[in-house]
């Protein structure tokens, strides 16, 4: 029997005020796939730590990534406005995209927050192109691809 890792990384998770509205990005433009569903839950251990008030209603969606599971979940918070993102934000997913075109193409297409491009350079000197991407809540997300034999 093999022991357990002291640390093994889960999920991010980003709060969302309407999940199939943020499947049109995460599933239709950044590829990801829905691992499972989980519906109205009013015991849910989110209510106290995200600090939910209880008149509103949760919903959860956890996505994989091709070779990579459950690396993802999306917590939807309904009938309850949601505050905006603080700026400077506090957290963003990046992701290693083989198209970065493709999905800032389809970022645009939904009319979600593209920034102007940047130079990445790797701390190993490795060079590149990052794109940040806010999505439907404000939930920022950077895409990268780093330039061929880098």
């Amino acid at each position: 029997m093999s022991e357990k890792p002291q640390l093994r990384f889960q999920r991010a998770n980003f709060v969302v005020a309407d999940i199939e509205r943020s499947l049109t990005f995460y599933r239709g433009v950044l590829g990801f796939e829905v691992a499972f569903r989980q519906g109205p839950n009013p015991d849910s251990y989110s209510y106290p730590v995200f600090d939910i008030p209880p008149e509103a209603t949760l919903g959860f969606c956890v996505l994989s990534a091709p070779d990579q599971p459950r690396v993802m979940a999306l917590s939807e918070i309904a009938g309850v406005p949601l505050a905006p993102v603080p700026h400077p934000r506090r957290s963003a997913i990046v992701l290693d995209m083989a198209d970065p075109d493709a999905v800032v193409q389809g970022a645009r297409d939904l009319d979600l927050k593209v920034y102007p491009e940047g130079a990445l350079v790797t701390h190993d000197g490795r060079k590149g192109r990052e794109i940040g991407i806010a999505d439907f809540d404000d939930n920022l997300v950077v895409i990268y691809r780093l330039d061929e034999g880098a």
